[in-house]
């Protein structure tokens, strides 16, 4: 179990919080991060039982509480957070979305339609986009919008990139009932192989994906200077990403498609350019 000083060191798609970001943001959106991240890893790693998980996942709750109330936090984190919030005026309730949605990871294992699988990253991404927004200072009800549709986009992303690390984990976010529709059942999976029903699945997956990412897309070129670049970047790369399943025709179970050091060049070229999303034709899972 992880202990209240530890988080456990992530491979990331997204840049969040990197170097592009103006530095006077970079230490409260490093703040928000690791207490998210702490929270996610309460969920998923490590050797805790169920009731451990839930029980450190409560305790963060009651962290937010202490802050609602003007109380001292227990931990370094959240007394690291409690100055963010009250500077940036961030609503408590998105980071306990946050925690709710790892509650869930917890005990819900299987969604039954794709509008579950949305309610998770309504609870599991789109917190963060809305608290980074906070903290930018733009909380116009498009941008909001733009950021929730980035931030689930990217939460899928996540899911169709590691459908092999996740059913080794029991978990499946590909939803049940289009799991059915596309012939692919659940001994598929659990066998290990890329089959053409799967294939065909994870591109339409990929697609819809892509669909979300361009429709939040313009939230990157509305935003000013370094915050607008920080944020196109994210979108690239969690294109880059879908690029890559397409390339490895969907096999998710023979190699999980990252981000190298070649690919940031670009990345941050097409960003730097901002014309990337204007003048792309929408193709779905295209190779970049």
């Amino acid at each position: 179990m992880l202990s209240a000083d530890q988080t456990v060191q992530h491979y990331e798609n997204f840049p969040v919080g990197s170097w592009l970001l103006p530095r006077r943001f970079r230490r409260p959106v490093a703040v928000v991060y690791h207490v998210a991240r702490y929270a996610d890893d309460l969920a998923d790693e490590g050797e805790a039982s169920t009731a451990e998980r839930l029980a450190a996942l409560e305790a963060c709750s009651a962290e937010l509480a202490r802050i609602a109330a003007g109380q001292m936090p227990l931990t370094a984190r959240f007394q690291a957070l409690a100055p963010v919030v009250a500077q940036y005026q961030i609503p408590l309730s998105l980071f306990e979305d946050l925690f709710s949605a790892f509650r869930q990871d917890v005990v819900k294992t299987r969604y039954a339609d794709f509008g579950e699988v949305i309610d998770y990253c309504r609870r599991s991404a789109n917190p963060v986009g809305r608290i980074l927004l906070h903290i930018f200072g733009f909380q116009d009800a498009r941008m909001l919008a733009q950021s929730d549709g980035i931030c689930t986009a990217l939460q899928l992303v996540n899911f169709w990139q590691d459908v092999a690390i996740d059913l080794r984990k029991d978990r499946i976010y590909l939803p049940q009932d289009e799991l059915a529709r596309f012939g692919v059942s659940e001994a598929m999976l659990q066998a290990g192989q890329a089959t053409p029903e799967l294939k065909r699945l994870l591109a339409f997956q990929c697609e819809r994906t892509r669909k979300m990412l361009v429709a939040g897309s313009p939230l990157g070129r509305a935003l000013p200077g370094r915050i607008g670049l920080e944020i196109r970047t994210i979108v690239l790369s969690a294109d880059r990403v879908l690029s890559k399943l397409k390339a490895v025709d969907y096999d998710v179970y023979t190699a999980r498609p990252t981000l190298g050091g070649l690919d940031w060049p670009l990345i941050l070229y097409q960003a730097i350019k901002a014309t990337w999303f204007v003048t792309r034709p929408s193709a779905g899972c295209s190779h970049s």
